[in-house]
């Protein structure tokens, strides 16, 4: 079972709050609130993604990377996913 249908709920979770969060800058966007407060929102807004990033990695390296991985040859492609989708993440 993928580490993601089995933690589904806890990632969602975290979804639903960066949902939130975003909907909290918009309001203040819309509001005109103060700079300073736009923009202590948007670090938040990114630093609960860059956790689910990590939380979805995590599992995704212990699942298919880890000592139970498949064959040496599935374990080389999914070495270059994950390192595929590092590089664009972290652009």
């Amino acid at each position: 079972m993928p580490h993601t249908v089995k933690d589904k709920k806890k990632l969602l979770t975290r979804v639903r709050r960066i949902k939130g969060q975003a909907e909290a800058l918009e309001r203040a966007l819309e509001q005109e609130v103060d700079c300073s407060a736009i923009l202590q929102q948007i670090a938040a807004v990114r630093g609960a993604v860059n956790g689910l990033m990590m939380e979805v990695i995590e599992g995704h390296l212990r699942e298919h990377l880890g000592p139970e991985a498949v064959d040496p040859a599935q374990r080389g492609k999914d070495l270059e996913q994950v390192t595929s989708v590092l590089r664009s993440y972290l652009k």
